[in-house]
Order: structure tokens, then sequence, then C-alpha cells
């Protein structure tokens, strides 16, 4: 593998490893810190699109997805409060949701590229970031799904609640996944700037 790709399988294998762990740690009712390092993993995908190719960035996705299912499986071993750190479902709508969204991610934004130069990244974010969310929350934590793992209880997910605490009445691992959908959405309109600095400066002439 190209030692050009490397600063970037380098960020990509970090945020999906701090992601693993810090998702271990709640940051108010909704969310953990998770929510704040995972979206990241976004901008280095588009990063490595618009410089590399998509070729490239399709190999950092896989390496961020290897490193990611390796997370899960040391997760699987460590036994918390409530039995496993990672569940089987978990690890499945995790590694799911990461390596659906991150390849969509970079076949919209190789789409869009030759549009004004956020509208590739802003999109692509924008609807990886929405399959993410739907297809993780709902693999790891929706009734449905309980055929999957019929050992692990989710019905403290399933109750009904306020949205958000406020709103109309749904289960509580939509309020979950909608808070962390906002997050994202945030996330992908602030990660444009840093996209324009790396990219410009990834792409200058050397003097």
């Amino acid at each position: 593998m190209s030692r050009t790709l490397l600063p970037g399988i380098i960020a990509m294998a970090a945020i999906v490893v701090a992601s693993n762990i810090l998702v271990q740690f709640l940051l108010g009712d909704f969310l953990t810190w998770g929510a704040l390092t995972y979206p990241l993993a976004f901008l280095v995908n588009d990063v490595m699109n618009r410089v590399y190719g998509p070729a490239a960035a399709r190999k950092v996705v896989w390496v961020g997805f290897a490193t990611g299912v390796a997370a899960s499986l040391v997760g699987t071993q460590i036994i918390g409060e409530f039995g496993p750190l990672v569940t089987l479902r978990i690890a499945l709508g995790s590694g799911t949701a990461f390596l659906v969204a991150q390849m969509l991610d970079v076949v919209i934004f190789d789409r869009l590229r030759d549009r004004r130069w956020w509208k590739a990244p802003l999109a692509s974010t924008l609807v990886g970031s929405t399959v993410d969310t739907v297809l993780f929350f709902s693999i790891a934590f929706a009734a449905a799904f309980t055929f999957i793992e019929p050992g692990n209880d989710v019905s403290w997910a399933n109750e009904a609640t306020p949205l958000l605490g406020w709103g109309v009445s749904a289960p509580f691992w939509v309020s979950m996944a909608f808070a962390d959908w906002m997050v994202k959405l945030t996330l992908a309109l602030l990660a444009l700037v840093p996209f324009r600095i790396i990219v410009q400066k990834m792409t200058q002439p050397v003097a």
C-alpha cells in the first residue's frame, strides 16, 4: 500500500479505535462521547478521495472497517456490569453501518467532485451519516432485529419515551439515533473548514 495513504490510514484507524472506546462513556441522556469523534471518519474519507481519488479512499475505508472489527472482537471479551461491552448486534450494526455508509460516501463524493468544492464533501457526508445512523441504531437496538441475538435484552432501548425528552412518544433508541444524527449533521458543516485547509495544504506544489 502506498506511503502516500499512510496518514489517512493512521487517521482512520485512530478515529475508529477512539470512537469504540469513547462510545462507552455517556454524554448527556442520549449521546456518548464517541458521537463527537466518529463523524471525523467522513472527513478523512473525503480528504483522501479529493486528493488521491476513490480507489485510495476505498482502501482507507477497508482499513477502518478491519480496525473496527478487531476493536469489536476485543470488546466482546470485556465483561462489564451488564455483560460484554460489545454485543453481537452492536458489532454487526457498527460494522455494517460503517462499511455501507463510508462506501456510499466515496461514490457520492466522486460523482460530485467536479462541482463547487464544498458540494461533494457536504452531500456525501450528509447522506453517508444518515445511512450510518439508520443502519447502526436499527440493527443494534430495534425490536424488529431481535432475531439476530435473542439472548440480548434490548427492552430498555424500546421503551416508549418522549423524543429527546420532550417530543412525541417513540422508542428510546430513536431518541439516541436522532441525537446522534443531529451531531453528525452539525459536524458535517463544521468539517468543511478543515477539509478545505487540509486539501489545499496536501495539493499545493512543493517549493
